[in-house]
């Protein structure tokens, strides 16, 4: 399973996927599990995170990145600055 991410995605490919209308998601740096029931496209306005897919190598992502998460995918999130991300499940 691939994290699939797009550094600093022009204006233009924000507005058509319709990022601004999606939801906002918040978190303090912490670490935690996670698992990915369906695919969840984000944006990230502000943070730094380490997501590190079970038995996979660390995959690191912060502001100004377009992630696709897969559905079915576990892994360990650990946030080493404040996160806000715009998101929208598939």
């Amino acid at each position: 399973m691939e994290i699939k991410i797009e550094h600093q995605p022009s204006q233009e490919r924000l507005e058509q996927l319709g990022v601004k209308k999606w939801g906002i998601w918040q978190k303090e740096i912490s670490k935690f599990p996670w698992t990915y029931d369906s695919q969840e496209t984000c944006y990230f306005l502000a943070g730094n995170v380490i997501v590190t897919p079970d038995g996979e190598q660390p995959v690191e992502m912060g502001k100004g990145d377009l992630v696709i998460f897969p559905a079915g995918m576990s892994c360990t999130w650990e946030i080493t600055s404040d996160v806000k991300k715009h998101y929208s499940f598939d």
